[in-house]
């Protein structure tokens, strides 16, 4: 049986992923009476949910965990320089019960509805166990790829055999070996669990509409000196990401790909490509803000792909074309590309003759049917709204969440959005997020959000609100920021471009982590500029 929650808390928080973890860690530190509701049965959030083969995280082990305890910094070993799915969630759960963080978890409970009340000024949240709490805030820690896009091919019910998507990967795991496959999509959750599920196959077709840059891990088991020396100077190390550009430590360059001579930028382009991972894009400065620049690395991504894929016409096929590299999510794989070159791989082009139907045996493309036994859908998720725009989250005068981002996301910081007092959003659109190393980003909301519920509390004020003009700037300079670079060129769901019939926006902010923190602390210590603070009088009251 789940834990039973309680009837009134000072704060709900929505989603036990590392935001919702860290957050009731935070407050229960204030003192305040606080709970989590999880749909799942753990903590976890993506890395609860994305249990498919090969699934890693992109971002290197011993950065990406929580910076806020030295004990946990100290204590925990990682075995990988990028750890997989399972030893995420391992840590995840080690957190969790160093914190004794589940007393105060309702697991296998979906929220349902969200409803602002004026007079009380506080939230009413619904459950889909009937459960109903009143909480005086209401913080979304919901995840930003947390709703997985389903496929809707005509059809798609009626194959007889198995279908998995990789965002709901059954926790029990899936045997494949011996099976045909199909896999339908190559982003990145495609191009980690791609070679694996070929090592299993019998058949694997892979069929393709976009193809995806993607650059080799390189990864490698953790050795105790590469830990140690992490260890050893973790907090410079930490303070250092929290103003870099994306939360990461790359190395960056700062200087043009145009500044330096053909040999040099082959040179260094190399020293990258061989080093893994994400890094390769700090090569130069200005890599996803001039064309020229881009072009030089997208061409020598292209021509490490030909050199790899025996088949020209396949090689051909995986090669991307028509956008910039880095403009879609930059994918880190492990053998993806040399994949292909096994006899039980195959690769289907769709993106002129696209996947008419799902038929009883398989997949149907005009007259050809390919039979499997199993399909797996990596088809994506419904990326920052999605989660949030499901729930039936009402502010002042009824206004539904759903309705007010009908046209894209307006938030002021990321952080709120006007006419939803005292509802919060960790990493919500209009913040870094999934720009981002996610657990820097969710750190610096976390403590942004306990400080300021804090500010409320200490001087006994109801509720806080995103001015509306505020928020109105704020969407313009994201905008505005997003188009000085190469991203809004792409059709990535960074603009919700995988997603029929949504806004074509760009959601995430390109500011860079550590000038978006500068502004978020100026704008705390300036006493919440742009919100609206409001006393237990009900008079609202200008912040200073």
């Amino acid at each position: 049986m789940p834990t039973p929650i309680p009837s009134s808390v000072d704060a709900l928080i929505v989603g036990a992923g590392f935001g919702g973890m860290y957050m009731l860690h935070r407050l229960r530190q204030q003192g305040l009476t606080c709970h989590v509701v999880e749909a799942g049965t753990g903590v976890g959030g993506t890395w609860y949910w994305n249990r498919y083969p090969g699934a890693r995280c992109d971002v290197e082990s011993m950065q990406y965990s929580y910076s806020f305890s030295p004990e946990l910094e100290q204590d925990w070993q990682w075995s990988e320089l990028f750890a997989s799915q399972p030893e995420i969630l391992r840590y995840a759960n080690h957190v969790a019960v160093r914190l004794d963080l589940k007393r105060d978890m309702t697991f296998e409970t979906r929220v349902t509805a969200a409803t602002f009340d004026e007079a009380s000024h506080r939230w009413t949240v619904r459950t889909d166990t009937g459960a109903t709490v009143s909480a005086r805030f209401c913080i979304m820690a919901t995840g930003c790829l947390s709703t997985a896009r389903q496929p809707d091919f005509p059809g798609v019910d009626s194959f007889k055999g198995q279908t998995y998507h990789t965002g709901h990967w059954p926790h029990e795991g899936v045997d494949l070996t011996g099976l045909r496959v199909g896999v339908i999509g190559t982003g990145s959750s495609a191009i980690q669990a791609i070679p694996v599920i070929a090592q299993q196959a019998a058949q694997l077709t892979v069929f393709q509409r976009t193809p995806n840059f993607s650059i080799p891990s390189r990864n490698a088991p953790m050795t105790a000196a590469y830990e140690q020396k992490w260890k050893s100077v973790y907090p410079e190390q930490r303070a250092k990401a929290r103003i870099s550009r994306n939360g990461v430590l790359t190395n960056p360059n700062d200087f043009s790909a145009l500044s330096v001579s053909d040999e040099e930028r082959t040179r260094i382009l190399e020293e990258r490509w061989a080093s893994g991972g994400t890094v390769f894009m700090a090569a130069f400065n200005d890599l996803v803000t001039n064309q020229a620049s881009n072009d030089f690395a997208s061409e020598f991504v292209r021509q490490k792909i030909l050199g790899m894929v025996k088949d020209p016409s396949t090689a051909a096929l995986l090669a991307p074309k028509g956008y910039p590299i880095g403009t879609k999510r930059i994918c880190v794989d492990t053998d993806y590309f040399l994949t292909y070159n096994r006899d039980n791989v195959k690769l289907v082009d769709v993106s002129k003759a696209p996947i008419e139907a799902l038929t009883e045996n398989g997949v149907r493309i005009g007259d050809t049917e390919y039979e499997f036994d199993a399909i797996v859908f990596a088809t994506g998720f419904d990326a920052m709204t999605g989660t949030l725009t499901r729930i039936d989250i009402r502010g002042r005068d009824g206004e539904t969440l759903a309705n007010k981002w009908e046209a894209g996301p307006r938030t002021y910081l990321g952080l709120m959005t006007a006419g939803f007092p005292n509802l919060f959003m960790i990493t919500g659109p209009g913040s870094p997020s999934v720009l981002s190393n996610m657990i820097v980003s969710i750190e610096q909301h976390v403590d942004w959000i306990a400080d300021c519920i804090a500010h409320l509390v200490s001087r006994q004020l109801d509720s806080i609100e995103a001015d509306r003009d505020a928020e109105n700037n704020w969407v313009q300079h994201v905008n505005e920021v997003a188009f000085k670079t190469l991203y809004p060129s792409a059709n990535s769901w960074y603009m919700g471009a995988n997603i029929p019939g949504k806004p074509r926006v760009f959601m995430p902010y390109i500011g860079g982590v550590g000038n978006y923190r500068q502004t978020c602390d100026r704008i705390a210590a300036e006493g919440y500029t742009g919100f609206q603070l409001a006393a237990p009088a009900r008079e609202a009251v200008a912040a200073e």
